[in-house]
């Protein structure tokens, strides 16, 4: 056979890297807000999910859906849904470096000695006592093929014995690099993150939970949760009627009895959105006399059989291909309340805290791997007789990827922060303001971010090719982290009250001021947004939300590059975003930017 050409000027691909030793703004930002973290963890995290093993699992549990499994063979109802192997090795490695829990894994409170002794009841579905014959769905991969010590050698070591003064922006950090992997499996991982807060409002159940809740093992297999050596959790809010107006929801709850779990209800309604069906539990809202209610629905029960939670349909979306999202039915599902009658709302707030948290690690991460990508790209490829990375116009391109990329960095590292600081008075307040503001800004601007990034690589870029097209993977994943856990007006209106309590203003005055001084147009705009924010009328206020959302965020994201990042950064992030020299497409910095320090800085290599 004649050759007909040969192949070049194709770029190798970004493989068997360190995610973490070269990610030099996500130590910055580590340095600043936990400067005496132990990143040797990170590192190793960093070098096993730049791995080709890793990016090759990454592929196949993309490529190879999950698929639900309503009936076995003979009829009778499983509600069960196969994932292929590659998603189990990832959920397992995602266990294993205790990016579902570690944070919380040395405050869980015990319970006193005279626990109630009530015997947990709940009557079973009959087709329900069949769970065993599908457990082999699992892929054959049980509890032995994700054994703590395999999970936990993934990470890299042991789990330490005492966390850190910093396990939530550990976690964050962790949770950034992961993504850049793969963000789909992450979805119970955050869930199972977040339900800590609320289901310590029913300390018998969290004392169970709670500590399988924080281990390092992986193992998914539906059974009761006295044999599994970890759990994971998932949450049940929105309905076809209400969406994120959860006060709408119809699922309603009615008293069944009580055990050593406290008061038991059965739940009949369904929901919309229940991801990650096969997590061992969810949290879900449902309606009571006394109103919405927060409840712990297992998905097996202390019998062994199904509780009633009928899987209907798998979502087909548009990315996050690898996560089962499925809409679900509850027909007399048992489950248990979790905090006060009336009180879910209050119950899912201190859960969407964190879950929101997670959108703007996600979306930071998901940004630094298509900056990555399309640096690799470029300082491979040849066009017109030289390097893409050294054509005047695609430097300036790949800088201004690269500030967007460390700004987005930056202010997600420094809301994890404020979980680590939660007593201090002035990092509750920045808490309560940085999670919309971080959830608003950094989700919206990585869509932007991706869609230019697969520019970079052109045709390339927009090719599957059988999963290996990891560009095109991130800018399908983009959009999910603006739409989850509240879209841009619900975050917009949320800084809006959150602006509104006592001593937000001056807080946020006092974390502007590090970087007073430090260049003109941050002055301004921080002079003009304070009085804004004080002189806000009611009749403007939520049709300006957006723009507020946005300027707070620049000035805050400003202000952390002052402290986290070089004066070239700095410097340029300011005169493009903040002094009005930047056009409205990435790429047109200003002529005297210091493109080679950026673009240097960003290098994944």
């Amino acid at each position: 056979m004649d050759i007909t050409h040969e192949v070049f000027n194709q770029p190798e691909p970004l493989v068997n890297y360190n995610l973490f030793d070269s990610n030099r703004p996500l130590l910055g930002a580590l340095k600043f807000n936990a400067p005496q973290l132990d990143t040797a963890q990170l590192s190793r995290l960093g070098a096993m999910l730049g791995s080709a093993d890793m990016q090759v699992h990454a592929r196949l549990a993309n490529t190879h859906a999950p698929e639900l499994h309503s009936h076995d063979r003979f009829g009778r109802r499983v509600d069960h849904v196969e994932f292929h192997p590659s998603y189990h090795a990832l959920m397992a490695a995602a266990v294993g470096a205790g990016l579902h829990g570690t944070p919380w894994a040395e405050v869980a409170p015990t319970l006193a000695a005279s626990r109630a002794a009530l015997p947990l009841q709940g009557a079973a579905p009959p087709e329900a006592s069949h769970l065993q014959a599908v457990q082999t769905r699992a892929g054959g991969l049980g509890a032995a093929a994700f054994s703590p010590e395999g999970a936990v050698s993934a990470w890299g070591g042991p789990a330490p014995k005492r966390l850190g003064l910093s396990p939530h922006v550990e976690r964050a950090a962790g949770f950034m690099l992961f993504t850049e992997l793969e963000p789909s499996t992450l979805c119970p991982i955050s869930m199972t993150y977040a339900v800590t807060p609320a289901l310590r409002s029913n300390a018998a159940i969290y004392a169970d939970w709670g500590p399988k809740l924080t281990s390092r093992a992986y193992d998914p297999v539906l059974k009761p949760w006295q044999g599994k050596p970890g759990l994971t959790m998932g949450m049940g809010m929105t309905e076809k009627q209400g969406g994120s107006d959860v006060r709408a929801n119809t699922t309603r709850a009615e008293p069944a009895g009580q055990d050593s779990w406290g008061e038991r209800y059965a739940l009949t309604g369904h929901k919309w959105f229940l991801s990650a069906p096969m997590c061992d539990a969810f949290l879900v809202l449902a309606q009571t006399p006394d109103g919405l209610s927060c409840f712990f629905m297992p998905r097996v029960l202390a019998d062994g059989s199904l509780n009633a939670i009928r899987i209907q349909r798998l979502k087909d979306k548009l990315g996050n291909k690898a996560n089962a999202s499925s809409e679900v039915e509850f027909e007399g599902a048992q489950a248990w309340l979790v905090g006060d009658e009336g009180r879910g709302v209050s119950q899912i707030l201190a859960m969407g805290s964190m879950t929101r948290l997670d959108c703007a690690l996600g979306s930071s991460g998901l940004m630094r791997q298509a900056l990555s990508l399309a640096l690799n790209h470029s300082a491979q490829r040849t066009a017109f007789g030289k390097l893409l990375i050294d054509q005047p116009l695609m430097r300036n391109v790949l800088a201004d990827l690269a500030l967007e990329s460390e700004a987005a960095t930056a202010l997600a590292i420094r809301l994890a922060r404020t979980f680590d600081r939660g007593t201090d008075t002035h990092e509750a307040v920045m808490a309560r303001l940085l999670t919309p503001i971080a959830k608003y800004w950094i989700c919206k601007r990585g869509s932007h971010l991706a869609q230019e990034a697969m520019e970079c690589l052109g045709g390339n870029g927009y090719v599957e090719e059988g999963g290996e097209g990891v560009m095109a993977r991130i800018y399908r994943e983009m959009p999910v982290n603006s739409i989850w856990e509240g879209a841009g007006n619900i975050m917009a209106l949320d800084l809006l009250r959150a602006l509104r309590k006592a001593d937000a203003v001056a807080a946020l005055a006092h974390e502007l001021s590090a970087a007073k001084g430090a260049h003109p147009a941050l002055d301004r705009l921080v002079a003009a947004l304070l009085v804004r924010v004080e002189n806000m009328s009611a009749e403007t206020a939520e049709l300006q939300a957006r723009r507020l959302a946005q300027d707070v965020a620049l000035a805050v994201q400003a202000a952390l590059l002052y402290q986290t990042a070089p004066g070239a950064v700095f410097g340029a992030f300011c005169d493009s975003r903040l002094a009005g020299n930047w056009g409205q497409a990435f790429g047109t910095l200003a002529s005297g930017t210091d493109f080679k320090s950026i673009i240097a800085r960003a290098m994944p290599r």
